[in-house]
This record gives structure tokens, C-alpha cells and sequence, in this order.
């Protein structure tokens, strides 16, 4: 990978470097000349402003922090209160002006220098400076903070920290070049120096009294509802690209912990949208009276947003699931194909990739599909040093028992563990299910304490392996 370091031999070098430096163009500023700011391609000019939106949810998470709890739900709400310095053309997916007005990019592609907009304030009224910025990097940065994923694409601009050159203009140097650079620095929400340096960053989950957003929180009742309020002293009110979208006075979230039950609340009318992830309720349910008379309207919305995907996820660093052929066996008696058929009414793709939709007819995924195949499964295990126990019943090593210990969050999965339970015992092999709800069972993520779980992951528009799998930050909490 390109480092960004700058080698000379003689002082005369450096003299004709600076001397030259305005001629080289040595940086390109954004956005480029012509840019303007137009309306969204989205938004519509027959929408009124005012009113109530209630969405459900899934459960409470264990905190509305995006950079503490990175979950799809805490991104949303905590990217409707706090801005990043770059947003992101809806219809282009090129990125535009956020907090930041300007920036620019060295020609090496890793010094990038940001320059906020004047017009920028918080909710309290106090102006949104680079200490700002460079105050919320560092408390990412912070080893003590649990900022686990966010660490990973900001490490590379900590060799040079951050330099705030004036109130309103801070520079980022990386140590090396990378795609996704200008993203990172300029993708992460900034929250007020002011409000929050004196606080425990690991603890500002639910209070958010000074943002910067077009909302912020209104009510929260806990386990009931969370209200967000629109802002009309939002500094971006007015901007074009930001009329007809903000348009409700209140979203209101309601948390389920359980997809039929807000399936059940949804028929009696109590929300307006639900976005059904469960194909049973798809298929065989979304029917009737009140769908034949379109007064709840179904739809399919096709596009390109990346798909996510979910499954069994294994904590690698406890045995036996350190061991490369027990998660091989595990795989294998895991009979998917049935599962989607019979259960998920073939609405699923099988995957043998965690980023399958970037593959196609002419460069296919060459990875090895995981097929239901037991007997595959009894000979990785007899490799890996486990025996079929004819008096207990039991696969064993050194004389204990094979026992998976599943930790779940949602009753949801019950279905599908029966089955799998089934598979395992006919290796000898036993299942633990134990419930927890939604903030306990992340508490436990955070801290790795977790044998097997069920898993999703959601998908970037820019997708990146090393913000979910790199290594660097295997040991550090959150």
C-alpha cells in the first residue's frame, strides 16, 4: 500500500518543493466547481410539514450512541441528531457538503482538510467548531472508550494527530493511502466538546441534550417508545437539499422484542410502517380485507442497497470453537437449504460469501459452499479428537461432553435451532439455548462473553471486510 511520506537528499530539494508547490497544485478542493446544491430527487414538494410518523422497532437497544452501540437502529436516530462534515448525494453516492462547506485532498491522496460551514450551530445556539471535530476523533480514538469498529478506519490518522488550524478548519493526515479514507474522517458523526468532555464517554447512552441534527430526542419510555422531535431551529432548515425530506414533527419507534408481535400490533392498526423481515409473515400472512381495499399497502422495493446477511456466529476464542474442522463440522450440520425452503419460503440466498452481490456470471464466488453433509461432519470432528461415547451417547474429548452453548435474543430463532438441535444430537452432540434480552445479549458481544449466537450484519454502500473482520482490534472490547 502507498505510504504518505515525502524523502529528499539535500536542503536545496526542500527549498524548490515549497517554492513550486502552488504550481503543482498540490491539493483539489470539493466540492468542484459547478457543484450546487439542489433539491432531492426524493423529497416532494406536496408533502406538508407537521404531523406523526410510528415505525416499529425491534428491542431497546443497550445504547443510542452509534460510536458505543453499532447497530443499525442507534446509527439512524443517532445520525438524525448528530452530523458528520460530509453527507452524501442521495441519487449519486458521490459525497457533498455535511457540517463541512468545503474540503480538499492532497495530490497523494492523504492530508484532507476540512473547512465547516459558517452557518453551523448547535441546538443550545454555540457555534460547531474543529475542537469539536477533533474532540469527538480523540474520544474515538481512546483506548478506554468501548469505540471498537469505528477505531478501525480512523487508526490510520493517528501517527499525525489532527491539526485544528483555525476554529472552523481542521486537517487530517493518513499514514497511508487507502479508498476509504476521505469516508472515514469524513463520515463519522461529531458531537459537542462543550456538552460532553467532562462526562464518561462509555456512559452517554440516552442523554443527548445539546445536537446538532434536524431531531432530537423528545420521549423515551423505556421498553414502550422512543419520540424524536423535529428541530425548526435546525441550522440546515433552509438549505435545498434538505426541503421536503425532515417533514414530520414527531417519529415515534416502537420496541418489540418479538417480529410477531409487532406483526399482531401492526394489524390493529397501531404504527404505519413495519418493514417485515420474517418471509412467513410475508408470504402467508400480509393478506385479507384490508390489503384487498389498499388500506395497507404491500410492497416489494427493488434496488441495489447492499444486502446484509445473518447466521450462526461462533466465538473463536473459546474451544471448541477455536478449532478450524469443529466449525467446519458445525457448518455442515447445519442443513440451510431445507431451512429456507420449508421455513423462510425460499425468500433467502444461501451464501458461501459475506459480500456475495459484488460477484457474477463472470467472476463468480469460488468459495466452498457448505452443504448439509453429517457424515463430512463426523469425520472433522473424529479428526479434531472427539469420540462417539456409546454408553452416554455423547461425542467426547478427554472425557467431556459436546455441548454448544447458543445464546439468543429474540424467540424468533427457536424454530430454527429445533431443527438444528435435532441434527446435533444424532452426533452425540448437546444444545444450550439461553434467552437474553436485546442490551444484555450486546453487553455480552462487547465483551465476548458468548460460546454461539445468531447474527446479522448490514451492508455498507461502500463495503469494507476490515471494519467487520480485521484483527487489529480483536482484543479490545466493543
Amino acid at each position: 500500500m502507498k505510504k504518505c511520506v515525502l524523502s529528499v537528499r539535500r536542503s536545496f530539494a526542500i527549498a524548490i518543493f515549497l517554492i513550486t508547490t502552488p504550481l503543482m497544485h498540490a491539493e483539489k478542493t470539493y466540492p468542484e466547481e459547478g457543484w450546487e446544491d439542489k433539491q432531492s430527487p426524493f423529497a416532494s414538494e406536496r408533502a406538508v410539514p407537521g404531523g406523526r410518523i410510528v415505525i416499529s422497532s425491534g428491542a431497546v437497544p443497550k445504547s443510542l450512541n452509534y460510536l458505543l452501540d453499532n447497530n443499525t437502529f442507534s446509527a439512524q436516530v443517532f445520525g438524525l441528531m448528530y452530523e458528520s462534515l460530509l453527507g452524501m448525494d442521495g441519487e449519486t453516492g458521490e459525497y457533498a457538503p455535511g457540517l463541512a462547506s468545503t474540503w480538499t485532498v492532497s495530490d497523494d491522496g492523504c492530508v484532507f482538510t476540512f473547512t465547516l460551514d459558517p452557518e453551523t450551530q448547535w441546538s443550545d445556539g454555540m457555534p460547531i467548531t474543529a475542537d469539536d471535530v477533533k474532540w469527538t476523533f480523540d474520544a474515538i480514538m481512546n483506548p478506554a472508550n468501548m469505540t471498537g469498529p469505528h477505531k478501525v478506519a480512523l487508526a490510520i490518522f493517528t501517527n499525525t494527530p489532527p491539526e485544528v488550524l483555525s476554529s472552523n478548519i481542521i486537517r487530517f493526515t493518513a499514514s497511508e493511502v487507502h479508498w476509504r479514507n476521505l469516508g472515514a474522517v469524513g463520515g463519522f458523526s461529531i458531537m459537542p466538546k462543550h456538552c460532553f468532555e467532562n462526562a464518561d464517554f462509555n456512559r452517554i447512552n440516552f442523554d443527548f441534550p445539546v445536537v446538532s441534527g434536524p431531531y432530537r430526542i423528545g420521549e423515551m419510555r423505556e421498553n414502550l417508545h422512543l419520540d424524536m422531535a423535529r428541530r425548526r431551529d435546525w441550522w440546515a432548515n433552509n438549505k435545498e437539499s434538505n426541503k421536503f425530506i425532515y417533514n414530520f414533527d414527531t417519529i415515534r419507534y416502537l420496541f418489540f422484542t418479538d417480529s410477531d408481535n409487532a406483526w399482531e400490533s401492526f394489524r390493529k392498526g397501531r404504527f404505519d410502517l413495519l418493514p417485515i423481515y420474517t418471509a412467513r409473515i410475508w408470504a402467508r400472512e400480509t393478506t385479507g380485507e384490508r390489503f384487498d381495499r389498499k388500506w395497507v399497502i404491500k410492497r416489494e422495493i427493488h434496488n441495489r442497497k447492499p444486502i446484509g446477511f445473518q447466521g450462526f456466529a461462533m466465538n473463536i476464542r473459546r474451544p471448541p470453537y477455536d478449532d478450524v474442522n469443529v466449525r467446519k463440522a458445525l457448518a455442515h450440520l447445519l442443513d440451510r437449504k431445507t431451512l429456507n425452503e420449508t421455513m423462510m419460503y425460499s425468500a433467502y440466498f444461501l451464501h458461501k460469501s459475506y459480500f456475495e452481490d459484488i460477484y457474477d456470471e463472470e467472476n463468480p464466488c469460488e468459495n466452498k459452499f457448505y452443504d448439509h453433509d453429517p457424515d463430512t461432519a463426523a469425520r472433522l470432528l473424529k479428526e479434531a479428537g472427539w469420540e462417539y461415547n456409546n454408553a452416554s451417547g455423547t461425542l467426547e474429548k478427554n472425557g467431556r461432553p459436546l455441548v454448544l452453548k447458543f445464546v439468543s435474543n429474540s424467540g424468533t430463532s427457536d424454530k430454527f435451532l429445533a431443527r438444528y438441535k435435532n441434527d446435533l444430537a444424532k452426533l452425540g452432540i448437546g444444545l444450550e439455548i439461553e434467552r437474553k434480552d436485546w442490551a444484555a445479549w450486546a453487553r455480552d458481544m462487547d465483551e465476548y462473553n458468548f460460546d454461539i449466537t445468531w447474527a446479522a450484519w448490514s451492508a455498507g454502500l461502500r463495503k469494507d471486510p476490515e471494519g467487520m473482520w480485521a484483527s487489529v482490534h480483536a482484543d479490545n472490547r466493543g
